[in-house]
């Protein structure tokens, strides 16, 4: 229950990939703070997600698409916005 893990509690467990990067330091006097990295890091690998495709992309994509369409028939219309 680090900082750490509470300022990333909604991408290591929500609906998305996550990709976690260690870095490390070879000096002696960080010799404590390199191996906490690695015991959080090896924590954080064991966390098994499945992330779904939210279903609002798709929906965003054929509302724009009606727009457009619904634009063309605007422009297309007679006066009174009567298409014919």
């Amino acid at each position: 229950n680090s900082k750490l893990t509470r300022v990333l509690q909604e991408s290591l467990g929500g609906n998305s990939l996550t990709t976690m990067l260690a870095a490390l330091s070879p000096a002696a006097c960080n010799f404590e703070e390199t191996l906490g990295t690695l015991r959080y890091a090896n924590r954080a690998k064991a966390i098994k997600i499945t992330a779904t495709k939210n279903e609002e992309a798709s929906q965003v994509s054929r509302l724009n698409a009606e727009i457009e369409e619904l634009k063309k028939k605007l422009s297309t219309s007679g006066p009174g916005g009567i298409v014919g």
